[in-house]
């Protein structure tokens, strides 16, 4: 079979003149239906919309830790650098977490295209912000505001389901993971390469002022540019598919075939976000502390690295994949290979420690690690499909997608603390020679694959859609 079949159980607007929440009148073997061309300019709108967030989150990654100790705040104690960099990095999911369901429900009743042009201007003004920041507190109101702003996670998602229907959804859902991958390779390169460029370019930046004051606005800068044009795009382009409505109650969708995949997706988010954040701070920390003394900049290309990596993987082995073993096989396979990423940490440790540096054993490690992540990083297509494939009608999309993502950035605003400080913990009181912080979370992921066990091992179909909803 050459496209996996997947019919939504919400009533998508384009591609059809009828709500398919409706059975068809002529039933027809669903591998025999034909695809429906997806629709270009609008997908290309919605997908460079999505690539603002994960290049506004992941552009401070390969210097937040650096930044942390230059302001000063850890009084010059290394140890600490993972306390402050974590709550940094927690803060635009937890504000995202308070804001994004009401955004999601806001796009229901007035629209998708208003609430995406709020969240991108309101994405590039705090990312601004962040780069002039000088002090800790300015740091923390910069990230709570690209937090609070941004409702276009849950809202993009909410567009790609009534963009597509059931004979292409697989494959427009399947480009989401690959942006995101594409964003985690754009923002590290741009934080890693960016930074300091009074220090990288003397001659250019290096005689202006501003920038040997505020050394990361460059790159804020940078990821900043990519909202401003998003909303451009947006604004002339993206037509309006969602028609004004009352929304609907919270209640209407807390049914199993969506609490199940949003269940899964918080275990995916909070352990993805952990392994996110424990990769530049134990790649960064010296080696006699259990990390690998790596450069910033070299960071950052070993994050761009794994990000292309992971855009092919994600363009032509999902689909196949997805086609081959279905939502539940495919999702429980590719998250238990999270055990693997997290067990190469302490590994990568001993082995630097024993060499004194990053020799090719070390490297060996590493690059292992990075392929069993690419194989984890299959989930997000999974739970993505099912969270929408649920959605019990097409006026619950906004507050499904929105809960979800309440959901995912709860999980993510708690992850990078905890498991940065889990970090810290771990090498100050020396817990399990300074690793507990992977092998409590490999019992999280354990968590999860149980989690999984609930998820549905085939997608509704379009019958069965109707017959759930009449």
């Amino acid at each position: 079979m050459d496209v996996i079949e997947v019919a939504p159980a919400v009533a998508p607007v384009v591609s059809s003149g009828r709500n398919t929440l409706d059975p068809p009148s002529t039933p027809t073997a669903p591998s025999k239906k034909p695809r429906t061309p997806l629709p270009k300019l609008q997908l290309f709108v919605v997908l460079y919309v999505q690539l603002a967030e994960p290049i506004t989150c992941t552009v401070i990654y390969p210097f937040v830790n650096q930044l942390v100790r230059e302001i000063g705040i850890t009084g010059g104690d290394e140890r600490k650098t993972g306390y402050y960099a974590g709550l940094i990095e927690s803060l635009f999911y937890a504000t995202e977490a308070v804001t994004v369901l009401q955004w999601g429900r806001a796009s229901d009743v007035i629209g998708r295209k208003p609430i995406m042009l709020i969240g991108l201007f309101g994405l590039a003004l705090s990312m601004l912000s962040f780069g002039v920041s000088t002090q800790f507190w300015m740091l923390v109101l910069s990230r709570c505001a690209e937090g609070a702003l941004n409702g276009n996670v849950g809202v993009t998602k909410s567009v790609m389901a009534e963009i597509t229907d059931e004979s292409n959804m697989a494959q427009g859902f399947a480009f989401l993971p690959m942006i995101w991958s594409t964003g985690t390779i754009i923002g590290p390169l741009i934080g890693g390469v960016l930074a300091h460029p009074e220090q990288r370019w003397p001659q250019s930046f290096g005689r202006l002022a501003f920038f040997r004051k505020h050394a990361y606005f460059l790159p804020c800068l940078a990821a900043a540019s990519f909202s401003i044009s998003a909303f451009v795009l947006t604004l002339i382009f993206l037509r309006e598919a969602k028609q004004s409505s009352s929304g609907v109650p919270i209640r209407s969708i807390l049914i199993k075939r969506v609490v199940a995949p949003i269940i899964n997706y918080g275990f995916l988010a909070f352990v993805d976000q952990s392994v996110m954040v424990l990769q530049p701070l134990m790649y960064s920390t010296s080696i006699d502390l259990g990390g690998l003394s790596l450069s910033t900049s070299m960071i950052g290309i070993i994050m761009c690295a794994w990000g292309i990596a992971n855009g092919f993987i994600q363009i032509f082995a999902f689909p196949p994949l997805l086609r081959k073993l279905g939502p539940r096989k495919l999702y429980t396979l590719s998250f238990a290979f999270y055990l693997v990423a997290l067990a190469t940490f302490p590994l990568m440790s001993l082995l630097a420690k024993r060499s004194g540096s990053v020799d090719w054993k070390v490297w060996v490690v590493l690059v292992a690690q990075l392929i069993a992540y690419l194989v984890a990083y299959n989930a997000y297509g999974c739970i993505f499909i099912c969270v929408n494939n649920g959605t019990p009608n097409r006026e619950a999309l906004g507050a499904t997608n929105g809960l979800a993502q309440t959901t995912a950035s709860t999980m993510r605003a708690i992850a990078p603390s905890a498991s940065s400080s889990l970090f810290s913990l771990s090498l100050e009181h020396n817990l399990v020679g300074g690793t507990a912080v992977y092998w409590i979370l490999c019992v999280v992921v354990v968590g999860g694959l149980v989690a999984g066990t609930q998820l549905p091992s085939q997608l509704l179909t379009q019958e069965s859609a109707h017959d759930e909803n009449s």
